[in-house]
């Protein structure tokens, strides 16, 4: 069933777990995606990203997954996540997607919070939920090394600031930036957790956590017992996805039709992985 971050989310900010949010750029990534939540009766998130649109357009995404979102006997949330322009956001809302995240943490925070309000009013009367983020999560492959963490500290999200932020925009999730980074990492990260705990007492919203793919499974429990109801990964069921189609090379397989099997597989079981890290298996 097609479900918006408001009706999943709260849930597990209240309980103690969180959801994930598993970009799907094309079918076998969904296929395997979505029969790990059914099977394990899990909510989950499923969309694509602005920097991910040059493998898959937007609404030839949309076309695919909603349908598939709707016949889903969980509830599944069709997220645009990272959406860095206006135009991008309102195309997304136009085809179906019933969550956007309006990223413009790069701007002054003033520009941050304008604009993300004015877009909030917008998605809201499509009955669409939104997430932003405030702070900067950077790109782990371009990040910085580790005797210049101290500098990367001045772009973690500020509790205080976070709480104003919320109450001037009227999203419905928000990113922090708390140590973690998109990709795949170059250097152990280091959470803040004492930060993700203080920003979670500052504000009812639920919390998100970007640059998943990559930390500790230990690492990911602590997020969630601080405060964290989302979890971004693409980088770990986009290198399954690989994995799998390399297991059916080793055995003969060759064409495309016999890898796909192999492909959805260990999507699935890399999804379902999560799922149970998370705490959101039997939550649906």
């Amino acid at each position: 069933m097609l479900v918006t971050l408001n009706d999943i989310l709260p849930a597990a900010k209240r309980d103690g777990y969180a959801v994930g949010l598993f970009n799907t750029v094309n079918f076998e990534m969904a296929r395997g995606v979505l029969q790990a939540a059914e099977a394990l009766r899990s909510p989950v998130i499923i969309g694509t990203a602005e920097v991910l649109l040059p493998y898959a357009p937007l609404q030839d995404l949309a076309d695919l997954l909603k349908p598939m979102a709707e016949r889903a006997s969980v509830p599944v949330v069709l997220h645009y996540d990272h959406g860095l322009t206006f135009d991008a956001c309102m195309l997304a809302l136009k085809y179906g997607f019933t969550s956007v995240m309006y990223d413009r943490s790069t701007c002054t925070y003033d520009e941050n919070l304008q604009s993300v309000a004015a877009l909030t009013r917008i998605a809201h009367a499509f009955g669409a939920s939104v997430e932003a983020e405030l702070g900067h999560v950077g790109n782990a492959e371009g990040g910085a090394p580790e005797t210049e963490e101290l500098d990367l500290a001045l772009f973690y999200t500020n509790p205080e600031q976070a709480a104003d932020y919320v109450a001037g925009t009227g999203v419905d999730a928000l990113a922090i930036a708390v140590g973690s980074a998109h990709g795949a990492y170059r250097l152990p990260p280091k959470l803040d957790f004492d930060r993700i705990t203080d920003i979670a007492s500052c504000i009812a919203t639920p919390l998100v956590l970007h640059g998943g793919s990559g930390l500790t499974d230990e690492d990911f429990r602590h997020a969630i017992r601080c405060g964290i109801s989302k979890v971004n990964i693409f980088t770990d069921i986009n290198n399954a996805g690989i994995v799998g189609m390399q297991e059916g090379l080793a055995i003969g397989k060759h064409s495309v039709t016999d890898l796909i099997p192999y492909q959805v597989a260990a999507i699935r079981t890399a999804t379902e992985a999560k799922m149970r890290l998370f705490g959101s298996v039997g939550k649906a």
